[in-house]
C-alpha cells in the first residue's frame, strides 16, 4: 500500500513533467522550422524523458509509462521534429500532449463516428476480456504446478489482453475528454498467416506506424524494402531491450534483439518468397498454426526469459492479484451499499 501511496504521487509529477516538456516541445516547434534546428531545440526533452518511468516503483506503471513516453512520445517528437507524424504545433497543449505520448488521433468530424466504426473494444468485449485476464490472474497461485511452457503460454495471453485493455482504457479516456479516437492496436493476432502478417498487419499497430515512418521508409528509400525490414526489426528489437530494463531494472540481456533480429530475417525471406508467383504456398489452415507456433517457440526461447530469469514475472503476478484483489473487494462492497439503500427503501 505505501508503494501504490508513492506511484500516485510520482503519478502527479510525471504527469506535470510531460506536460511542462511537451509544451516547451509545442513552443519550440512554432518558432523553429522542421530539420535540424528544431531537433535540436528537441533534444532536452528526449534526454529527459527516459528517466520518467522510474519514478515508479511497482513494475506495470514503471513499463506502461516506459511505453509511453520512451517509445511512443519519443518517436512522434522526431517526426514532428522533421516535420512528419500527427503532431502539430497548431494542437491545443492537451490535445498535444494526449497525442504525443498515447496512440490516439484526432476525429475528423467529416467520418463517421458511429460505434461500430470507431476503433478499439466494445463495452462487452472489454467486460470479457477483463474476465478472462482475471481467470488468467487467479491460475497463478497453482503456478509451482504447472509446466513451464504452459506458464509461458499464460503470459502470453496475459500480456496481449493486458495492452487490449490498457489501450482501450486510454481510447475511452481521450475520446471523452478530448475527442480524440484511439488509433487501431490489434487486429486478430491470432489469425496471422505469416510473421509480416502478425507484426505488420495484426500487433500492437502503433508500434510498425511510427517504425515504417521513422524506420522502414527511409532505410528503403536508400537501401531496398529488404534493408528497411531488417531496420524497422533491429530498431525493434534495441527498444525492447529498455522496456525490459525498465521492467527488470537490469541491464540489456540482447535476447530480445536476437529475438526480433531473427523475425526480421525470417519475414525478409517471406517476402522474398512471396515475390515468387508460382511458388507453393501452405493453405491458411496451416499457416496460421505455423505462424503462431513460431512465434510462441522462439518467444519462449529468447523474448521471456530476461523478464522471467530475474523474477519480474512474479513481481507483475503479485501485483495483478493485488489488483485482482481490489476489484472484487471494491465490487462486493458496491455490491452490499446497493443492498442496503434498497433495503432501507
Amino acid at each position: 500500500m505505501a508503494a501504490a501511496g508513492g506511484d500516485l504521487g510520482s503519478l502527479a509529477a510525471v504527469v506535470a513533467a510531460v506536460t511542462a516538456c511537451m509544451a516547451y516541445a509545442r513552443f519550440a516547434a512554432r518558432r523553429l522550422r522542421p530539420g535540424l534546428p528544431r531537433l535540436a531545440a528537441f533534444l532536452p526533452v528526449l534526454a529527459f524523458l527516459p528517466f520518467l518511468p522510474l519514478r515508479f516503483r511497482a513494475l506495470h506503471p514503471r513499463a506502461i509509462s516506459a511505453f509511453f513516453l520512451v517509445w511512443v512520445a519519443e518517436f512522434r517528437l522526431l517526426l514532428l521534429a522533421s516535420g512528419q507524424g500527427p503532431l502539430h504545433p497548431s494542437l491545443p497543449l492537451p490535445a498535444f500532449v494526449a497525442v504525443s505520448a498515447f496512440p490516439v488521433t484526432l476525429r475528423d468530424p467529416r467520418k463517421a463516428t458511429s460505434a461500430a466504426r470507431r476503433p478499439g473494444l466494445g463495452l462487452l468485449e472489454s467486460a470479457a476480456m477483463a474476465t478472462l485476464l482475471a481467470s488468467i490472474v487467479s491460475l497463478y497461485r497453482y503456478r509451482e504446478r504447472m509446466h513451464a511452457y504452459a506458464l509461458l503460454a499464460l503470459y502470453s495471453v496475459h500480456v496481449y489482453l493486458a495492452l487490449e485493455l490498457i489501450l482501450a482504457a486510454s481510447a475511452a479516456a481521450a475520446r471523452a475528454l478530448l475527442g480524440l479516437d484511439l488509433e487501431p492496436q490489434f487486429d486478430q493476432p491470432y489469425l496471422s498467416a505469416s510473421l509480416r502478417d502478425f507484426w505488420g498487419r495484426r500487433w500492437n499497430l502503433s508500434v510498425p506506424a511510427l517504425l515504417r515512418q521513422c524506420v522502414f521508409r527511409p532505410v528503403r528509400a536508400r537501401h531496398g524494402a529488404a534493408a528497411g525490414v531488417l531496420a524497422a526489426f533491429a530498431v525493434s528489437g534495441l527498444m525492447h531491450e529498455a522496456m525490459f530494463s525498465y521492467i527488470t531494472l537490469r541491464p540489456p540481456t540482447g535476447e530480445a534483439a536476437a529475438f526480433f533480429g531473427l523475425h526480421g530475417a525470417c519475414a525478409v525471406a517471406e517476402g522474398w518468397w512471396a515475390a515468387h508467383e508460382r511458388w507453393p504456398r501452405p493453405p491458411r489452415a496451416l499457416a496460421t498454426p505455423l505462424t503462431l507456433a513460431f512465434v510462441g517457440v522462439t518467444g519462449f526461447w529468447l523474448f521471456f526469459p530476461p523478464i522471467t530469469r530475474p523474477g519480474a514475472d512474479k513481481q507483475a503476478i503479485a501485483e495483478s492479484e493485488a489488483m485482482v484483489a481490489f476489484l472484487r473487494h471494491a465490487g462486493a462492497w458496491a455490491v452490499d451499499s446497493a443492498r442496503s439503500i434498497l433495503a432501507c427503501r
